[in-house]
C-alpha cells in the first residue's frame, strides 16, 4: 500500500437499514476484530451491492457492472478500495486500479467503491483514523437488554442494542423491504441524509 495513513483490511458485513427512515446502511467489519464501520448510502447503491451479494444479475449491465467491464476491457484491474477519510460528516474513498504495471487511484464515494469491490473481489480497506472516529466495537460482556431498536440514528444505540440490530436484520430482510417499498423509494424524501454520511 506504500507510505501514507495506516490502513486496516475490512470485510463487507452486509447491508441493512436505519429503523425509522429506512435509509440504507452498509456495514464494514474489521478483518481482525469486532469493530464495525457503518456508513449511510443511497438506495441505488444499496440495491447494487445487495444484487451482487445475492448472486442476482440484471438483464442489461447496471452502472457498476458497466464500469467494471470497461476497466477490464482496458486491461485494468480493481485491486482495492479504501475508505480514506471522514470530512464534515461525509466519508471519502479511493478506488485503486492496476493497469500496465502502474497504479491509478480514483476518488469515489464509499458506496460506489464497495459496489465495485463486490463485483471483482477487490480488497476493502479503511484508514485507522476513520475507524477510530466512527467505528463501533462490540464488547462480549454487554448486558442483554430487551426491546426493539427504535433510535433514529444507530450511533445513539448502546453496543448491545447495536449488536442485536446487526444480528437480527439480515440482507434478505432488507432486500424484501426494498422491494416492498419500491414505489415509495422512487420519490426521494427531503429529510433523507446525504449518501455516504457518518451515522453520528
Amino acid at each position: 500500500m506504500g507510505t501514507g495513513p495506516a490502513m486496516r483490511e475490512m470485510t463487507l458485513y452486509g447491508v441493512s437499514f436505519e429503523p425509522i427512515n429506512k435509509q440504507p446502511i452498509v456495514l464494514l467489519k474489521t478483518a481482525d476484530d469486532e469493530k464495525f464501520l457503518p456508513i449511510w448510502i443511497g438506495h441505488p447503491e444499496a440495491a447494487a451491492i445487495l444484487m451482487k451479494l445475492q448472486g442476482a444479475s440484471a438483464p442489461r449491465p447496471m452502472t457498476h457492472d458497466l464500469l467494471n467491464e470497461v476497466i477490464g476491457e482496458l486491461q485494468g484491474e480493481i485491486v482495492r478500495v479504501t475508505v480514506t477519510e471522514l470530512r464534515e460528516n461525509t466519508f471519502y474513498a479511493r478506488i485503486t486500479i492496476v493497469q500496465d504495471g502502474r497504479e491509478v487511484e480514483i476518488d469515489s464515494r464509499p458506496s460506489d467503491a464497495i459496489a465495485l469491490a463486490v463485483r471483482c473481489d477487490a480488497q476493502i480497506f479503511a484508514s485507522d483514523d476513520v475507524i477510530e472516529e466512527s467505528g463501533i466495537e462490540f464488547q462480549s460482556d454487554d448486558e442483554e437488554q430487551p426491546g426493539f431498536v427504535t433510535a433514529s440514528r444507530l450511533a445513539d444505540l448502546d453496543p448491545g442494542e447495536f449488536r442485536r440490530f446487526l444480528e437480527t436484520v439480515t440482507v434478505e430482510e432488507f432486500a424484501s423491504s426494498l422491494q416492498a417499498e419500491a414505489e415509495e423509494l422512487e420519490e426521494p424524501e427531503d429529510d433523507e441524509p446525504e449518501d455516504d454520511e457518518e451515522l453520528a
